[in-house]
């Protein structure tokens, strides 16, 4: 038709032409995997501190070969001389071992605290009757 209107052939689809995108009933669903995540290890740790060991001392040979003029070192009665880069990482180890000790010797004294605390709290539980975490006491 010309005239103001055109003519369009709808028809409607039924029902059962459509098709069903469901699940028919009492089909079992098998569930998604979820992948699952790792968890860390101390091997992976350990490789990664194995890695970051290998980065810093090629950052330290770099350092060593960079700052090869020879300078006059002292210590105490000793004098001589030596490259600038093994004068200033011997100075490093010289200044690690030195925290290292004193941190060592700070964990030495909690460790001696906490076993200390330790005895005492058993002590004292051995005095009410009863040992620490026993949940089954006799005594009431």
């Amino acid at each position: 038709m010309r005239g103001g209107g055109t003519v369009t052939d709808v028809t409607a689809t039924s029902e059962s032409d459509r098709e069903v995108e469901t699940e028919p009933i009492g089909t079992p669903v098998t569930p998604t995997l979820m992948p699952r995540q790792t968890r860390r290890t101390r091997l992976s740790a350990a490789w990664v501190g194995v890695m970051a060991g290998a980065l810093v001392l090629v950052l330290i040979l770099v350092f060593i070969l960079q700052n090869t003029r020879s300078v006059k070192v002292s210590f105490l009665t000793f004098a001589g001389s030596m490259s600038l880069g093994i004068a200033l990482l011997l100075a490093t180890i010289a200044g690690l071992l030195l925290a290292g000790g004193i941190a060592s010797l700070r964990i030495g004294q909690l460790r001696h605290r906490l076993v200390k605390q330790t005895k005492a709290s058993r002590q004292g539980a051995v005095v009410n009757g009863s040992l620490a975490g026993d949940r089954f006491s006799t005594r009431q």
